[in-house]
This record gives structure tokens, C-alpha cells and sequence, in this order.
């Protein structure tokens, strides 16, 4: 061959079929404007990256010239599938050793790493191997926890694992979706979910020509609320749902060149540091910077005081102590009480048939602010049902849905005829107790039924009541038909017409008057894919928890403007040409669709789009979806929602997946990860400020008085109150109201202020137990003075290890510490580990004894301190108004460009705020002043006519 591309080789039977398949490919122009060309894979291009060996390219049109009665043979689908690959979404498998080390990596894991090989180097094991195992156990929790999570969804998705009917070699054989290929020949049925896409044959199961069409549900493709009629020759596509009738179809594309791998293809190119791992990132830098800084310099100043000290001038003796005392202020539990908190959390959503498959996503969800929803099957039930309807003179709704259920044809799953009989079997008496699968109705007789045709657009059946024996016939169908049937009715045209502008799907019902041909009209039904029970309520619980809810559909606007006002959205919908608008500025866009109640007639890279401006603002957006649809926006978002009786592509991209039916889990996801962050922002302000005040009074004491703890009182202060704090994980918390957000420089300036004031207490205890108690923290320079009392170090390992650690107490919440209690266990832990420090001075374990009555003393202080210092923390909180303080005191790149939108915000509302007092003043007195001259007053006082601007931009201004 000559073109570029490889055939292969096909049954030389074949060939008496060429013409037959070569006549599935024509089709009218209509339908063949909406269905994708045929395509090819050209030689040498990644059609996937499965082994194509020789098979570089094929030619598409060969490929479907297969016998549609016997299929492909054996062989052939065997060397096609060696071509092509399995038929599945190519799923980027993150390597697990990778996904592993991915924990060790980070501000404070290098800081951490840092310091357990300098540990190492001196031959401090006993360090080595508690910084080693506090590393290793953040890494286990984490990596185990999100493999249980995606675990769960794997075991779901394999449960939801997909057979399909396909010709093989003249057989009809049930195979795995997996193993189709390009030329298949599969046949699809009602309720059929199809495998791959395809184009239709025009055929039925059974090898005869058909003429009806295919009925497909493209809901989790396209978002449209309504099912798709298809014919000979049009295309299917993956992922969709036959809903009435049958036919043959053979595959076109597989795996990645389907049109779900177009979004799949848009998953895999989306890859971005996830939001909490950012705020991390940040307290890491700067407590690595913090501590960095002030071990440098201790180091410095050592080494140039001992320099000529052959012992204490080693590099290694310099640096041994220093950094026993850099590990003991490193927060190495940080990540570990992180992990911990959310992995207990997120077996609490667990337990409510919420599974979290990325662990961050717990913490992130507690700030989303904007909620994207898909419309179809997530706010809505996806399935239609009857609305208010228009009734004619003389006729009630039973009546309108008894005459519809007399005109259905029984058996269809058509989804009109599925919600007239439904409707009519629920609402009309008669029809209630009737035994299951019965098709006779109580006292009428069916004699003749005429079924739907595209050509006159509607059934109708010649109906005889028994009561009387009256026989008259009944027709359901299009609303103009239906109208033009009974001679027209301008009030029925009216009704239908607003029906239509409401987005309703109309169905026109009459019949004939008894013993006449002369039609009448019963009424109009209107039917629409209603809200699910609970959205209306989710959405309002979503508001007042301050998230707003964006609607998202494929659907056409007015569908969705009527769907948005039933929900209490709002009416401003933004159809496709909005959100492709190439006049807009980013920023232009990003506030239109920020303004946005809703969006219709999206497609998946529209809801990408969406998602990505709405994040720009500095938004926290969620997605819900349900469909191959929303699998892009999905991963894109900050928290991706996969609902109940999604798709794989839907669930493969979420970062949480939903069991329950409906969106009433969310708001209590979102209300369990609120109290999760209550939680993770407490412990920071707490871990922060113990190592502002650990690194700045060992800093002092270390360079004027060359004094430190004993390494092993470092070392259990760090690991006894870091691993007490992973019971944080099961303490109360008090739910905020609005949604969350880190403010580290608020988070930093607290811990930095609490942080001094702490430092000052140690001093003050430091200074009282040296002057007032003799505890001589180092020798005389002449050497002849007291000798140095090792008890100053119980004194003050009992301090700092009890002061900092009752902060806790009040770092839970913003307000007083009282206004919402500890758990018991909580309050047990953290006062438990102090008691064991209060008796290891106090016994002498470890340390020198001190008197018991000092030793109580020193813990009573450390328990008052707490108390004074939450008072400080709640009027900090309060002198610091949301943002504004942060913003002023480093207005620097991002930071001023944000004060400068803000200051510009309110130079516009006190504007318009003064224009909207100065408008009605204006009006009053120059009403007055017109009132006074139509009397014929010629005395107007002098000061009304001063005070208001009578000429026109004057009263435009007012």
C-alpha cells in the first residue's frame, strides 16, 4: 500500500458485505452533521500506549467492513486488540514506592531529615531512631489511609464491572466490555449501558432490517435532561444508557479515542499542589527559616567564643548540642497530628457513606466557598414527571392522566410513557389496586390502539366504557398535533407556549366527543426532570453556611432557568456563548461567571473553565457530578464530588465519592471538616508558638549564659507532648459558621506574640529560682563561687514542658477557652503527661529532685498562665478584623494588589451608599418646590432652592 497505512488483513467472506456496510455509513445530511467524521490513526501517532508493534496506523473505513451477522473471527479481534488495547480509559497509576516517598518531602520533612542524618554524624542513636520513627510514622498514616480510600473505590468500581452481547465467528457471546475492538459487532438493548462508541446498523438483534429508532439517555455525557433518538447510521457513545428499543451496532472507537477519552484526556493533563498542602508549606518555611536562623547564629558565636578550646572548639562538639536543640524545636509531630486528625476524620465520613480518597481533601472542603453542581442526576432526579398542567373546560388533572394512561402503549419504557403510566398509577383511584404487571383498566375496554409514528406524532386508542358502552377514541401526542386535532385553541397555544419558555415538555391530550368523530381537547400535561427532595434544602443549608451553589448543565437555558427557580438559585443563567465571549478579559470573565447563578449548554472543557476562573478570584470551588461530563471539572476543582451512581470517569477523578443518593451528605461532610480544621489550626497555633518560645529562650540563655537542658529533657519534652496531641483528633470543636481559611500571618503573628509573652514567664522563672532559690545555673568565671545546682534544670524542664502545653487548652478555639469544653479524653492525655513530668522532678526520675511544694507551684503557674494568655489571644482575635491587619502590615505583590481591590470596593459602596440617601432628599424637596409654585406661591424659601441642583447632571448625581 501506498497511503501511509496498514491494513489488515479481513476474511476474504467478507467481502460480499462491503456494499451493506459501506450503505450503514450514509446517511441523511441531518443526521450525518451530527456525527463525528470518521477518523483515522495515523502511522506513528500514540493512539495509546499499548504495544502497536507494526501496527503503527490502520485505515478507519477498513476496519468496519465486518460481517454484521457472523462478527470478527477469533483471530481478528485478537490481532485488533493487540493493536488498539483494552477498551478502557487509560488511568494514570501513580507508582506506590514514589507515592510513598512523596511523605518524605517538604519544608519540615527536609528539616527533620535534616537533623536525624546530623544526629547520626554526632553518634546520638537514641535521637537518630525517635526522629527516624516520628518520620516514618507521618508517612505510614498517610500513605495507608489513602490506600484504604482508594481501596473502597476500586472494590466499588469492580462490582460495577460491564458485559456486553457481541458477534464472534457467527456466535452470540457475552464478553467483558474490556476485550471489544474497532469492528465488533455488539447489540444493544433496552437498559443496555453502551460499551464503547459505535455507529448504528439499522438492524435488530435477531439480523432483521428495522426502522425504529434507538432511544439513548446522553445525561452523563452532554448534561441534557431528555433522551436521544437515534437511526441507521447515526452514533452512539460510550457510557450511554439504551432506553427504548434494539438494534446492532458495530464499534468505531475504543479506550481513549472514544469521546469520554477526550475528557479523560483533559483529567490527566490536570495536576496542581493542592490547597492545604500549600498552607503547610508555609508554616514549614517559615519555621524552618525561624529555626534555622537562630541555630546559625548560636553556632557562630560558639564557635568563635571556644575557637581556641581544643575540646569545645570541635565542629562537632558545636554542632552536637545545638542540634539536639533544633530537633527538640522542630515541630516533628506537625505532620504526623495532621495526618492523624484527618484520617479520624475521614473514617467518620466513612461511617456516614462518605468515602475521602485523598486525604487533604477533609481539610480543604471545610474553606469552599463556591459550590459547582451538576444539574442532571445530582440536583435533579434524572427522570421526567408531571408538572402542573393546563386543563380544558370540564376536565380535572385525573381525568388528563387517565385519558393519557388509556393512549399508552403498555410495555414501552419510552420515558414520557414510563411517567404517564406512573403519574396515572399513583394519582388516579382506579388505577391503584390493580395486581402487578396488570394492563387491563377497571371498567374500560381498549379495542383498537394505534402506536406512536414519527410521521403523525401521536397514539391513540379507541376506548369503550363498560359503565355506559359508550366507545370513543383518545390521542396523545405532540402539543401542536394535538391542538391542530381539536381545530385549534388560541388559550391551549397560550398555555403551551409558556410551558415551552419555562423549559416544560408539553403532551397534548383529547378525545372524541361519544358517538362522534369531533375531537375535543382534555388539556396539556407538562412534564420536567424535577429537583431531587433534599436539594432545595441542601442548597439553603449550603447558604447559610456561606457557600454559594452554581448550577452546571448541558441542558438548554431555559430548562435550566426553570430548574434554577425551583431550587431558589436565582434566574442568571449563562449559556455557552457567555462563557465563550473572546471580547472579555480574564478577569472580565472570571467576575461574570463569579455573578452566575448558573450555567447551561456547557460542555466538559466550559465546566473546566468554570471551575479555573472561579479559582483565580482566590475562590476554594467544590464540583458535584455524577457524569463522564464532570470528570474534568472534577479534578480540577480543590474538592471533586463524585455522587451517587456516577461513572467510573467521575469517580476516578473526585477526590471524594458519595454513596448515598442526593446532596444532603455533603453539608454534613462539610460540617464534620469544619471541626476537623478547628482542630489542625489549633494544634498549629499551639505547635508554633511552643517552638517560638523554645528556640527564643534557649537562644538567650544559650549565648549569655551558655545554659541548656540535658539533651534526653529536650528530647522527651519534644516526643511526650507531640505525641500527646494526636488525641486532638477525637477533641471537641467548635464549628464555624462561614467557611474556613488558614490566615497564616495571623496564624504567625499570634504564635510569635504568645510565643514572647511565654519566653518572658520562663525568664521570670529562670531569674527567681537562680536569685531567690540559689539554683546556680553555671560556675563562677573565677571558679571559686558556689557550685552549679543541677535542680534549675527540673525547675525549668517542668516548666517548659507544662506552660506551652496547657496553651492547647485555649488554642482550640478564638474565643474563651470555657465557651466550648474539652472531650474527657482530650483533657485527660494532656493533663496526664504533665502530671508525669510534676513527678519526675518531684521523685527525681531522671533528674534532680525538687521539693514538691516548688514543683506544684510551678505547675499551678503554668495553669494561670493559660488562662491569662487566652484572654490575650481573644482580644488579639478581635482587634484583628478578617484579613485587613494581615494585608496592611505586608502589603507586598499579591497582598497589595488584593488591599487595592478591596479600598477600591469600598470607595464605590460609600458612593453609591451617598447617591442612594442623597436621590429620595432631592426628590422631597423639589417636590416641595413645585408644589409651592403650582399654588402660586411667589415666597419659596431662599435655602431650598440653595440646597438642591436643578439642572440635569445635578440631578443625575442626586
Amino acid at each position: 500500500m501506498t497511503r501511509g497505512y496498514v491494513e489488515l488483513q479481513d476474511d476474504p467472506k467478507e467481502e460480499e458485505f462491503k456494499g451493506f456496510s459501506a450503505s450503514t455509513t450514509s446517511t441523511s445530511p441531518s443526521s450525518s452533521s451530527s456525527s463525528p467524521p470518521r477518523s483515522r490513526v495515523p502511522t506513528g501517532g500514540s493512539h495509546n500506549s499499548r504495544n502497536t508493534k507494526e501496527h503503527a496506523g490502520v485505515e478507519m473505513d477498513d476496519l468496519l467492513l465486518t460481517n454484521p451477522q457472523t462478527g470478527l473471527t477469533h483471530e481478528q479481534a485478537a490481532q485488533r486488540y493487540k493493536t488498539f488495547g483494552p477498551n478502557q480509559l487509560v488511568e494514570v497509576k501513580v507508582n506506590q514506592i514514589l507515592k510513598f516517598l512523596g511523605y518524605f518531602v517538604g519544608p519540615i520533612a527536609f528539616l527533620i531529615e535534616a537533623a536525624c542524618i546530623v544526629s547520626a554524624i554526632v553518634k546520638d542513636w537514641f535521637n537518630f531512631f525517635t526522629i527516624l520513627g516520628l518520620l516514618f510514622l507521618n508517612a505510614v498514616i498517610g500513605y495507608f489511609e489513602e490506600a484504604r480510600a482508594e481501596s473502597a473505590v476500586e472494590a466499588l468500581r469492580q462490582t460495577l464491572a460491564l458485559k456486553t452481547r457481541c458477534w464472534r465467528e457467527g456466535n452470540l457471546q457475552e464478553i467483558d466490555t474490556t476485550f471489544l475492538v474497532p469492528g465488533d459487532i455488539i447489540v444493544l438493548r433496552l437498559g443496555d449501558i453502551v460499551p464503547a462508541d459505535g455507529r448504528l446498523l439499522g438492524i435488530d438483534a435477531a439480523g432483521a432490517q428495522t426502522e425504529g429508532d434507538l432511544l439513548v439517555d446522553q445525561s452523563s455525557l452532554t448534561g441534557e435532561s431528555f433522551a436521544v433518538s437515534k437511526n441507521k447510521g447515526e452514533e452512539v457513545y460510550s457510557s450511554t444508557v439504551v432506553k427504548q428499543g434494539q438494534q446492532r451496532a458495530i464499534v468505531t472507537k475504543t479506550g481513549s479515542e472514544t469521546y469520554i477519552g477526550k475528557a479523560a484526556h483533559l483529567i490527566a493533563n490536570t495536576a496542581s499542589e493542592g490547597h492545604f498542602q500549600k498552607v503547610i508549606n508555609r508554616i514549614g518555611n517559615f519555621l524552618v527559616l525561624f529555626t534555622l536562623v537562630l541555630t546559625i547564629i548560636i553556632i557562630v558565636v560558639q564557635y568563635i567564643n571556644y575557637r581556641d578550646d581544643p575540646i569545645r572548639g570541635q565542629v562537632l562538639n558545636i554542632l552536637g548540642p545545638v542540634m539536639i536543640l533544633a530537633i527538640s524545636a522542630i515541630p516533628i509531630g506537625l505532620p504526623s497530628v495532621m495526618a492523624v486528625t484527618m484520617a479520624v476524620g475521614a473514617r467518620g465520613l466513612a461511617a456516614k457513606q462518605v468515602i475521602v480518597k485523598r486525604l487533604a481533601a477533609v481539610e480543604e472542603m471545610s474553606a469552599l466557598s463556591v459550590l459547582c453542581s451538576d444539574k442532571t442526576g445530582t440536583l435533579t432526579l434524572n427522570e421526567l414527571t408531571f408538572d402542573e398542567p393546563y386543563l380544558a373546560q370540564g376536565y380535572s388533572p385525573q381525568d388528563l392522566l387517565l385519558y393519557s394512561y388509556l393512549a399508552s402503549e403498555f410495555g414501552a419504557n419510552d420515558p414520557i410513557e414510563l411517567a404517564v403510566r406512573q403519574a396515572a398509577e399513583w394519582q388516579v383511584p382506579i388505577l391503584r389496586n390493580r395486581p402487578t404487571g396488570s394492563s387491563k383498566v377497571p371498567g374500560f375496554e381498549i379495542s383498537n390502539f394505534v402506536p406512536f409514528n414519527p410521521s403523525s406524532k401521536f397514539t391513540q386508542a379507541t376506548v369503550r366504557d363498560v359503565s355506559n358502552g359508550t366507545v370513543y377514541k383518545v390521542a396523545k401526542g405532540a402539543p401542536q398535533v394535538i391542538i391542530q386535532l381539536v381545530g385549534g385553541s388560541d388559550a391551549a397555544v397560550r398555555a403551551y407556549t409558556t410551558m415551552a419558555q419555562r423549559g416544560l415538555r408539553a403532551l397534548g391530550v383529547a378525545r372524541t366527543l361519544a358517538g362522534t368523530e369531533k375531537w375535543t381537547l382534555v388539556g396539556l400535561a407538562a412534564m420536567l426532570d424535577p429537583p431531587r427532595s433534599d436539594s432545595e434544602q441542601t442548597i439553603q443549608r449550603c447558604h447559610k453556611m456561606g457557600i454559594t451553589v452554581k448550577m452546571v448543565t448541558g441542558d438548554q437555558q431555559i430548562i435550566a432557568k426553570e430548574v434554577s427557580r425551583r431550587l431558589g438559585l436565582g434566574r442568571v443563567i449563562l449559556d455557552a456563548s457567555h462563557m465563550a465571549d473572546s471580547s472579555l478579559s480574564e478577569e472580565q470573565r472570571s467576575d461574570r461567571f463569579y455573578r452566575a447563578d448558573g450555567f447551561a449548554e456547557v460542555t466538559p472543557e466550559h465546566k473546566f473553565r468554570i471551575v479555573d476562573a472561579l479559582q483565580k478570584r482566590g475562590l476554594l470551588v467544590g464540583m458535584t457530578g455524577d457524569g463522564v461530563n464532570d470528570a474534568p471539572a472534577l479534578k480540577k476543582a480543590n474538592v471533586g464530588i463524585a455522587v451517587h451512581g456516577c461513572t467510573d470517569a467521575a469517580r476516578s477523578a473526585a477526590d471524594i465519592v458519595l454513596l448515598a443518593p442526593g446532596l444532603s451528605t455533603i453539608v454534613d461532610g462539610i460540617l464534620a471538616s469544619r471541626a476537623i480544621f478547628q482542630r489542625m489550626r489549633s494544634y498549629a497555633l499551639y505547635r508554633i508558638t511552643s517552638t517560638v518560645h523554645f528556640l527564643m529562650f534557649f537562644f538567650v540563655v544559650i549565648l549569655v549564659y551558655d545554659w541548656t537542658l540535658p539533651a534526653k529533657l529536650l528530647i522527651l519534652i519534644c516526643v511526650l507532648n507531640d505525641l500527646a496531641t494526636l488525641v486532638i483528633a477525637v477533641d471537641n470543636a467548635q464549628i464555624s459558621k462561614l467557611p474556613d481559611k488558614w490566615r497564616v500571618g495571623q496564624l504567625i503573628f499570634l504564635s510569635c506574640f504568645l510565643g514572647i509573652l511565654l519566653t518572658s514567664l520562663s525568664f521570670g522563672h529562670f531569674y527567681y529560682f537562680w536569685k531567690n532559690q540559689g539554683y546556680i545555673p553555671h560556675p563562677a568565671v573565677d571558679g571559686m563561687g558556689p557550685e552549679v545546682d543541677r535542680r534549675l534544670e527540673s525547675i525549668m524542664y517542668l516548666h517548659i514542658s507544662s506552660a506551652p502545653h496547657f496553651l492547647i487548652f485555649s488554642t482550640r478555639l478564638t474565643g474563651y477557652f470555657w465557651e466550648s469544653m474539652p472531650s474527657i479524653w482530650f483533657t485527660i492525655v494532656i493533663l496526664g503527661t504533665q502530671v508525669i513530668a510534676l513527678l519526675m522532678v518531684i521523685f527525681g526520675w531522671l533528674t534532680p529532685a525538687v521539693p514538691a511544694g516548688q514543683a506544684l507551684a510551678v505547675f499551678g503557674v503554668s495553669l494561670v498562665s493559660c488562662v491569662v494568655l487566652d484572654v490575650i489571644k481573644v482580644q488579639v482575635f478581635r482587634f484583628w478584623t478578617k484579613g485587613s491587619h494581615s494585608l496592611t502590615c505586608a502589603p507586598f505583590g499579591g497582598r497589595r494588589k488584593m488591599l487595592q481591590g478591596r479600598k477600591r470596593v469600598e470607595v464605590a459602596q460609600k458612593r453609591v451608599w451617598k447617591n442612594i440617601h442623597r436621590g429620595p432628599e432631592a426628590i422631597v424637596r423639589k417636590t416641595q418646590v413645585l408644589l409651592a409654585i403650582g399654588r402660586g406661591g411667589s415666597k419659596i424659601p431662599q435655602s431650598m432652592m440653595e440646597d438642591i441642583s436643578w439642572d440635569r447632571h445635578g440631578a443625575n448625581n442626586a
